[in-house]
């Protein structure tokens, strides 16, 4: 366990969107979208709140778990009887009347790594040099360009290539060197070899240039036709882009309860198996995060949108 005098382990997760993702705020206005998604402040970059990826490796664990009340209505849960739950040790609970107790798991939000965008020369993922570096990829050469240029692992023989609308002098020989533990990845190795970086000044409009924006109507509910006047637009981060984030697991007490069963008959792992074996709170998550790729994240997920797939994930070797 890393961290200091090992109080904590911090893991980092590639994640990669199956479907269009969008994370809404919850808010309409006026301009090229009536529903927007979740920027951050600071760069006007789209994320997925680490609140949102909570919530949802919440819901899929207790559903795994077969105690869906330890997601949506953990806080009835009172007394004694679920001190042996692995949800609430990982996510935890509060009561009205009775305190609660502290989830032993921290999330980051997710920051886009790898933006996909279209180019004259097919499909390119798009990052920066920073991103990559934070993410814990290194690069092999030394980057120097400008806000006109790009520097680009495809390709590509002419001196230009096209990120969308925006044209760029294409600067060849990028190679992008990932953590080791995602040498040999499908996923990785079928983008290798079509990634750029650009300077941040740009990464921020190409990317918010470049979003997927769907149009639909609302539906009348006594007709099921089309509601008058109820066309509306909205944003998602698309397809195949890469995002990274990290969880910290402050398991302070060091008394997870080892799960290898469902919960069953209000007794905790009793049940049918569960098909592997929880040690910790990060097992929790992980049992979590698979089921994102099948059941989705934020909204619109009955129309097609929330699936990503979690490419891998690793322990972070802190200084500390």
């Amino acid at each position: 366990m890393n961290g200091s005098n090992g109080l904590y382990t911090q893991q980092r997760y590639l994640f990669m969107a199956l479907d269009p993702i969008h994370i809404g705020t919850g808010q309409s206005q006026l301009g090229r979208v009536d529903n927007t998604i979740v920027r951050e402040p600071g760069t006007n970059l789209p994320k997925i709140p680490g609140t949102s990826l909570m919530g949802a490796a919440r819901q899929y664990a207790s559903m795994k778990y077969g105690k869906l009340e330890a997601a949506g209505l953990h806080k009835k849960l009172k007394g004694k009887n679920h001190e042996n739950c692995p949800i609430i040790y990982t996510f935890g609970t509060y009561t009205d009347t009775e305190g609660g107790q502290q989830g032993k798991i921290s999330i980051s939000d997710a920051q886009i790594l790898l933006f996909p965008v279209n180019s004259i020369a097919g499909p390119l993922w798009v990052s920066t040099k920073e991103t990559l570096e934070a993410a814990g990829f290194s690069l092999e050469n030394d980057v120097e360009f400008s806000d006109e240029s790009m520097f680009t692992s495809t390709n590509w023989g002419k001196e230009t290539l096209n990120l969308g609308w925006l044209s760029l002098k294409a600067i060849p020989g990028l190679n992008v060197v990932p953590p080791d533990v995602i040498k040999g990845n499908n996923e990785w190795n079928s983008i290798a070899n079509r990634l750029s970086i650009v300077s941040s000044k740009l990464f921020s409009q190409i990317v918010n240039s470049n979003l997927e924006v769907r149009t639909s109507v609302a539906i009348n509910p006594e007709t099921g036709t089309a509601e008058d006047k109820a066309l509306f637009t909205y944003e998602a981060i698309p397809r195949a882009t890469w995002l990274f984030f990290d969880v910290v697991q402050d398991d302070y007490k060091n008394e997870f309860p080892p799960t290898e069963k469902q919960y069953k008959d209000k007794t905790d792992n009793i049940g049918d198996s569960l098909g592997e074996t929880w040690n910790s709170p990060i097992d929790v998550l992980n049992a979590g995060f698979h089921l994102i790729e099948y059941l989705g994240i934020g909204g619109m997920v009955t129309r097609g949108f929330g699936r990503m797939k979690n490419i891998c994930g690793w322990e972070v070797e802190n200084e500390s």
